[in-house]
């Protein structure tokens, strides 16, 4: 699948669920109120779709949500996608979770065929998880990443830099999860949705990476895995941190991502609105599927708008947590 500035669009990241068991604070708001089951794809439809995804050329799928691991029999779509691994089209399956619920599936995901996952934890003090979290209790995610570690997923962080919470914890994480054999990436708050506080915590990554330069050894680095990341190395934990950073370095000349919603609504970019309903072609006529799907990338963008301003104001009213992180 070929966009109409030349990118092969490889990578598909999949929302299972609106639904997650925290609340953080920067991805939505306290009181969310979530999307009805009739208007979610069922798990029979999410197979289907990524299906003819994988057929169309996409390689790597990513689930996310909300929280996946909160969604019902959400493990008998990992089994389905996993049987697409090892010569059927597809080159990796992994996970973007929070953690609280590894505890109990991180087995049958590395049975399911996942070699990695990706981990949100901004935070590595169990007060401070609770208020960004509003309700989360850090030990379960502590609980889940051994459980991960003993079942064989490589884990990477993800940890939302935030001025005023978390910046005098960065040290702390490089040198934890250079003990524990966990990469790590920091990330920029992004101007989706309405949440309180985004101007007054928005801290870019330039400058937190000046600032680990002055006590760690950086070096830059070719590693990638498909994302928007650029990763260094640490001379010192030999282990890698990643920075992604949608506002102080765009990062859309080398995208080749689209993101699927839970309710079948297809993203071509994470920072626009343009959008194809999926569920609407797949339960009135399932055949167009894939010309749906090919006409999608045709109009995929070639970049977002973020930008400081925005931070403001959202660039686009969903919350992170409906269009899949």
């Amino acid at each position: 699948m070929i966009d109409p500035f030349g990118r092969n669009v490889t990578y598909l990241r999949v929302s299972v669920t609106d639904r997650c068991d925290l609340r953080c604070t920067y991805c939505m708001a306290e009181d969310m109120t979530f999307l009805p089951k009739a208007d979610l794809l069922s798990l029979e439809e999410l197979e289907q779709v990524c299906g003819t995804f994988i057929d169309a050329g996409v390689e790597k799928l990513r689930i996310t949500g909300g929280e996946p691991l909160v969604r019902k029999n959400v493990m008998s779509l990992f089994r389905a996608l996993g049987k697409r691994l090892n010569g059927g089209g597809l080159q990796e399956l992994t996970l973007t979770t929070n953690g609280t619920q590894l505890a109990r599936f991180a087995q049958e995901l590395a049975d399911c065929g996942l070699k990695r996952i990706n981990v949100s934890l901004d935070t590595l003090h169990p007060d401070r998880f609770r208020t960004v979290t509003r309700w989360g209790d850090i030990d379960a995610v502590h609980k889940g990443l051994k459980a991960a570690q003993q079942a064989g997923l490589a884990v990477k962080i993800n940890a939302v830099a935030l001025r005023g919470f978390n910046d005098d914890e960065f040290d702390t994480m490089v040198r934890w999860c250079g003990e524990e054999g966990f990469d790590l990436t920091f990330i920029e708050t992004m101007p989706m949705g309405s949440v309180d506080g985004r101007p007054d915590t928005y801290l870019p990554l330039t400058a937190v990476r000046r600032d680990l330069e002055t006590r760690w050894t950086l070096t830059d680095s070719t590693y990638q895995t498909g994302g928007p990341a650029r990763y260094v190395t640490v001379a010192e934990t030999g282990r890698r941190i990643g920075f992604i950073t949608p506002l102080t370095h765009n990062f859309c000349e080398s995208c080749n991502r689209v993101r699927l919603t839970c309710t079948g609504m297809l993203y071509m970019c994470l920072g626009q609105d343009d959008s194809a309903d999926l569920r609407k072609v797949l339960r009135t006529d399932p055949a167009r599927l894939p010309d749906a799907i090919a006409e999608a990338i045709g109009r995929k963008p070639k970049g977002h708008d973020f930008f400081e301003d925005r931070l403001h104001r959202p660039a686009v009213a969903r919350h992170m947590s409906v269009t899949g992180g």
